[in-house]
């Protein structure tokens, strides 16, 4: 089959999009990727060699302005061209991400009658995803929680798509050592651009725990603008600490991890479960519609991770947390357990089988 993937965006997007292309690519489809050409998207382009189609599209603002306008029209433009692209190799079934950079090409398979599949990897749907999801042949979610807001979808619970890098890794890994041995290790990341905030916090809480004796090591993402100074004052305090601003190979630090302290995008949730890394989730309020609260407390339900608003984080609340978390082994063992059994997990098989099913119906 020909089969067009809209992954364009953010990295949330565009990484589940590129392996459910690539298992699709396996499965002998001709596939071709479609994203908006933004910096973003470069690090995964290089990791396929397909065709690719570029329709440029930016993300529309909350509220009237003439930016709104100006994007509304550029959005509009994006399905014109889309059309066009489409009727030269008219795709046999569309697969959609979400976000800004689906809404040309879902706009232009409506309007040609090609069927769309939309994946929603959030617990709260993105607008794309709402707004398509209506006439959408079939519509994937990593959380069950979703059903909850696209109560009239055609709507299956698949997981979400992990980088491959991630998995293969996993299998090839020998097993983990047992929670509760010395040092305690932890896992800190706030995303590709950092959380100045949550990284300055935590950098305090650390100093802390050392002062008062704790044997733990940490492992800091930081984002670029952070990583100087966050290492700087783990060495002042004497924190045993390999500070990153940022890095792709992800694998063997959550397999390492006691403990993570991160953000709760959809990726982060389910590449935890995957890895059964008990996790404090500490939410971006400002992410839309407070999605990644969501995703949390849809963990945090399965038993598999604690959860704190970033409004009520202190150096002091996560010192006493930290210190009361080392001395229950039990309980991280029962939140590793929860992980693995209850969270997201990888979606590649489920929703490239989604998309072959819904290309062949009637």
């Amino acid at each position: 089959m020909i089969i067009a993937v809209a992954c364009g965006g953010t990295g949330g997007h565009v990484f589940p999009g590129l392996a459910t292309a690539r298992e699709l690519l396996r499965r002998g489809h001709d596939v071709t990727l479609w994203l908006t050409g933004r910096d973003t998207e470069q690090a995964a382009r290089k990791e396929w060699d397909g065709p690719v189609v570029e329709v440029p599209a930016r993300g529309f603002p909350s509220g009237f302005s003439l930016e709104s306008l100006r994007r509304g029209w550029n959005l509009v433009r994006a399905v014109a061209r889309s059309r066009a692209i489409m009727r030269l190799n008219r795709p046999d079934v569309l697969l959609a991400m979400g976000s800004y950079a689906s809404v040309g090409p879902c706009g232009a398979a409506r309007g040609l009658g090609v069927p769309t599949v939309l994946h929603e990897a959030n617990v709260i749907p993105g607008r794309a995803v709402r707004l398509f999801a209506p006439g959408a042949a079939a519509v994937a979610c990593g959380f069950e929680e979703t059903r909850y807001h696209l109560r009239r979808a055609k709507l299956t619970v698949v997981g979400i798509p992990l980088r491959e890098e991630l998995t293969a890794a996993a299998h090839s890994m020998p097993p983990r050592e047992s929670a509760g041995q010395a040092p305690f290790r932890l896992l800190v990341m706030g995303g590709s651009m950092g959380a100045h905030r949550l990284n300055e916090i935590t950098a305090d809480a650390l100093a802390r725990l050392q002062q008062a004796g704790v044997d733990f090591s940490v492992v800091h993402l930081t984002g670029r603008s952070d990583e100087t100074a966050i290492r700087a004052a783990y060495a002042a305090a004497g924190v045993q600490a390999e500070v990153i601003a940022f890095t792709t190979y992800m694998a063997p630090l959550y397999h390492a991890a006691d403990l993570a302290i991160c953000r709760a995008g959809a990726a982060t949730c389910a590449e935890l479960a995957y890895f059964g890394v008990p996790a404090l989730l500490v939410p971006y309020a400002l992410a839309a519609m407070d999605h990644q609260t969501a995703n949390a407390h849809a963990l945090e339900k399965r038993g598999a991770a604690d959860v704190v608003a970033e409004s009520a984080l202190t150096p002091e609340w996560l010192e006493a947390y930290l210190a009361q978390t080392l001395r229950q082994p039990e309980r991280l063992a029962r939140l590793r357990e929860s992980a693995r059994k209850e969270g997201v997990r990888d979606g590649t098989a489920a929703l490239a089988d989604l998309v072959e099913r819904s290309a062949r119906q009637p």
